[in-house]
């Protein structure tokens, strides 16, 4: 169903991974998807496989419209340039724009079991500029375009390391930020009718984590092996971070989810949405994930469990180790 039709997207760092599936979502759903990228054509220096192009010929195969830019997004100057094309292309529409362009999982993968101070000052910098510090920019031209026709929606991309320590130090600041950015944007831009909200995925198979995933497996082979990561319990495609964020730009009441979290399993539970492989997928903070991955004899019978989500307040208690009052 074509229920994006004649909108105007944007997916920032389309060209793998979640972007990639968040681009042929929208496309699926019929919306002009541009898409962002350091790679036009695939490169053979690159560890994992992704470009710009591949990423068209998804979209278009799903019948949907791509307009592949290549923009570095650590130079703000090609971000500036991005939107003024769009707004000269597009008559100054834009619909949505999905935060997503993060450049740190190999700096994450490099420094993998070591503490932030045996680390260089740079993982920081490699976590949190194409990440958190494009995310605000990109919402700064965005924005400019959204309040001149009173609508739109902005999504930031972050994750379940903004609650609690994931990876390490440098990743979860950054995510925590991702989380605050969306909130505090979504204060300045509700008199102007445009929401803002922060996107969780799950455990997504993208090709970089499913790889990161390995190298933990490696690392601790004892503690790994009946764990949800090595066997892929629950994981996620990017394409269902793709279909919520499609079903969440159609919602009618968007202004009352504005600044706040948007868990992609419980969109895909809200609208009815399955992975491309037929799955729905549980949210982490519900007993039908969080009883089988502690006691794995219950995988094979999770459909037994209760979908019932931990409250929120029960989250932040056990799992917000910092700031307390």
């Amino acid at each position: 169903m074509k229920h994006l039709e004649g909108k105007v997207t944007l997916v920032t760092g389309a060209t793998r991974g979640i972007g990639r599936g968040i681009a042929i979502g929208l496309g699926e759903a019929g919306a002009t998807v541009y898409i962002t990228g350091r790679s036009l054509n695939n490169s053979s220096s690159d560890a994992v496989s992704g470009s710009l192009s591949e990423t068209q010929s998804a979209i278009e195969e799903v019948g949907g419209v791509c307009i592949p830019v290549q923009v570095d997004h650590s130079d703000d100057e090609q971000v500036r340039s991005l939107f003024d094309r769009i707004q000269d292309e597009q008559n100054g529409q834009l619909d949505l724009l999905v935060n997503n362009a993060y450049s740190g999982v190999q700096a994450l993968k490099d420094a993998y079991g070591q503490p932030f101070w045996d680390c260089e000052p740079s993982l920081w910098d490699a976590s949190n500029n194409v990440g958190l510090r494009s995310h605000y920019v990109a919402s700064i031209f965005a924005a400019r375009m959204m309040t001149k026709r009173n609508s739109g929606l902005i999504c930031t991309i972050s994750s379940w390391g903004g609650m609690s320590y994931i990876f390490n130090t440098a990743y979860g600041v950054g995510k925590a930020g991702c989380d605050r950015l969306a909130a505090n944007m979504a204060v300045e831009l509700k008199p102007h009718n445009i929401a803002s909200v922060s996107i969780w995925p799950g455990i997504v198979g993208t090709e970089l984590f499913s790889s990161f995933a390995a190298q933990m497996n490696q690392t601790n082979a004892s503690e790994q092996k009946n764990s949800f990561i090595s066997d892929r319990y629950n994981w996620e495609t990017p394409l269902l971070t793709g279909r919520a964020i499609a079903a969440l730009a159609c919602e009618p009441n968007i202004m009352r989810l504005t600044g706040r979290v948007q868990i992609v399993a419980e969109l895909g539970s809200k609208y009815g949405i399955v992975d491309e492989n037929g799955h729905q997928p549980a949210s982490l903070r519900s007993l039908r994930f969080v009883l089988p991955a502690a006691l794995p004899v219950l995988r094979k019978y999770s459909w037994l469990i209760p979908d019932i989500k931990m409250p929120w307040s029960l989250l932040l208690l056990n799992a917000l180790s910092s700031p307390k009052i």
